[in-house]
């Protein structure tokens, strides 16, 4: 089956290679040329623009985009409509903002094409392992991609599911987002109290391997905290700093929304947050409080 594959960073560039190597034909486009040449060299063909991707493709067309979410979807939706033909399909494979989603599909719906929101997980490990995609839209215009989302996924059958109409896709990726974001900080606080417990001089990449097996809580994040401890023990080097890409923020907006508490999803949010605060200004403040209303000490810098 074809498709044109927009956006060959790491992710798009492996979804494109794990396509090629199950037998698809696949156009890749990006901006940058070197990308492009990259996935050339592992058996697509390139594009040089989108008039050029598109040309390449027979209608019905399947254009795939793995786009940051927000005005990079919009801007390359905006400039390949015009170029498409009544029926073709435009899937998006990055992590939108599902309300964005419910949009778009409005949007291309009333131009003539179909939209299909893929909530796709799987980062670096999905070119070996298989990507999980949740995906969203009409019935009938997902059973069409059936053999792309057969060839991404860890088997045919296992790790994807056309789980509703448009725009689900990327509600049900959101909140997968949301419990990883949980489950990580779970984990992050357990072994640090373990690192803790200095008396005991554990090995905490051994005790993340006994975990692994038989444990009720083993799971593929563990055994990458296992090979993170393994790799770097003391976490040196490290800056106590965490990024969030807008996926967690937006579960516990929806969990106000929909007046569902959510509280492990929103602490381990604020936790994110807080270990961007570099001057510390609650915490000093805090400090400050303490010694107003009881005189106790304040530990000064250094």
């Amino acid at each position: 089956m074809q498709l044109g594959m927009i956006g060959l960073g790491k992710m798009g560039a492996n979804m494109s290679e794990r396509l090629v190597r199950g037998g698809h034909d696949v156009v890749g486009y990006d901006l940058s040329a070197e990308s492009v040449a990259r996935v050339v060299a592992i058996g697509a063909r390139g594009a040089t623009s989108l008039e050029n991707l598109v040309g390449q493709l027979t209608a019905p067309r399947a254009i795939w985009l793995m786009v940051p979410h927000g005005a990079p979807v919009d801007s390359t939706i905006g400039a390949l409509r015009p170029l498409l033909d009544p029926g073709d399909v435009i899937i998006d494979g990055g992590n939108s903002l599902y309300k964005e989603t419910l949009r778009r599909y409005a949007e291309c719906s009333a131009a003539g094409h179909h939209f299909v929101d893929v909530g796709t997980s799987g980062g670096v490990w999905g070119l070996a392992e298989g990507y999980s995609m949740m995906v969203g839209g009409d019935p009938e215009v997902v059973s069409t991609l059936r053999p792309l989302l057969a060839t991404l996924a860890p088997a045919p059958d296992e790790g994807w599911g056309h789980v509703g109409p448009a725009g689900s896709g990327h509600f049900v990726k959101m909140i997968h987002n949301g419990i990883e974001y949980g489950v990580m900080q779970a984990y992050a606080e357990g072994f640090a109290i373990l690192a803790a417990k200095e008396e005991f001089g554990l090995d905490l990449a051994g005790v993340g391997r006994v975990w692994q097996h038989g444990s009720v809580i083993r799971s593929w994040l563990l055994d990458l905290t296992v090979a993170a401890l393994e790799d770097n023990p003391t976490m040196a080097g490290i800056a106590p700093h965490v990024p969030d890409s807008g996926e967690g923020r937006w579960t516990v907006a929806e969990s106000i929304d929909l007046n569902v508490a959510a509280p492990v999803i929103t602490h381990s949010l604020l936790a994110r947050i807080g270990s961007r605060d570099d001057a510390g200004f609650s915490h000093r403040l805090l400090s400050a409080m303490r010694n107003q209303f009881g005189g106790h000490s304040i530990k000064r810098e250094e």
